[in-house]
């Protein structure tokens, strides 16, 4: 089996793993309650206003795990199990994404970056696997064409780097926030850490994942071109 195809594969066991944990660890912190019964939501408007935040809207969306901010309407978005809930992986997650809304707030340069970025990955994303298809298929007739797929994909591994210091960003505002908050305390606050870390380690894994992949699409080319 080709190194390539192994590497892309124990990458898939490796986020396979993570998802994995994320979901008993925010399945286990669910359970444990904070000691102020602050739902998520509270959480969250709270941190928003310590931050002097006031023109941020908290919102309830449906489904598991499916919270973020949206820069564009102002409104941190908490999944249904996030946003009634008074647990501490709640508090975790709402505070995390409170946290791209003070990112935002104060102009934090990877943020305003992935965003400018948004466009034109979201482009990218829609039509590179046609493209990169179609230039293997064509490398003897139009050789240039999967270095065009290529170079619209290496736009994706770009952003899933820029992605990086952003989510991990917001979580570091987080923990600090909930610790000297009093949101968390010496019994809970490393349950939110872990929860925190663990979801983390998702856009970790997406990223190297992504440059794994963008070095096997270059091996191809250079193999097919040879």
């Amino acid at each position: 089996m080709p190194i390539g195809w192994i590497l892309l594969i124990l990458i898939a066991i490796a986020s396979f793993v993570v998802q994995q944990m994320l979901k008993s660890r925010f399945n286990k912190y669910s359970k444990i309650p904070l000691s102020s019964g602050m739902t998520g939501r509270d959480v969250a408007e709270k941190m928003l206003h310590d931050n002097g935040i006031y023109d941020v809207k908290v919102v309830s969306t449906g489904g598991m795990l499916t919270d973020h901010y949206n820069p564009s309407n102002k409104t941190v978005n908490l999944s249904e199990g996030v946003y009634a809930s008074n647990s501490v992986a709640a508090a975790a997650v709402a505070a995390h994404e409170c946290g791209h809304a003070v990112q935002h707030a104060y102009e934090y340069g990877p943020l305003k970056m992935r965003s400018a970025l948004v466009p034109v990955v979201s482009f990218a994303s829609n039509i590179v696997t046609w493209v990169i298809l179609a230039g293997i298929f064509m490398i003897n007739v139009f050789p240039a064409l999967i270095w065009v797929g290529i170079a619209l994909f290496a736009m994706t591994t770009v952003f899933s780097f820029i992605t990086l210091p952003v989510e991990i960003n917001a979580s570091s505002r987080a923990l600090v926030w909930l610790n000297t908050a009093g949101i968390t305390n010496t019994g809970n606050h490393a349950m939110a850490k872990d929860a925190l870390k663990w979801a983390a380690y998702t856009y970790v894994i997406a990223a190297i994942g992504s440059l794994a992949t963008l070095i096997y699409y270059i091996m191809i080319a250079l193999g097919r071109r040879n």
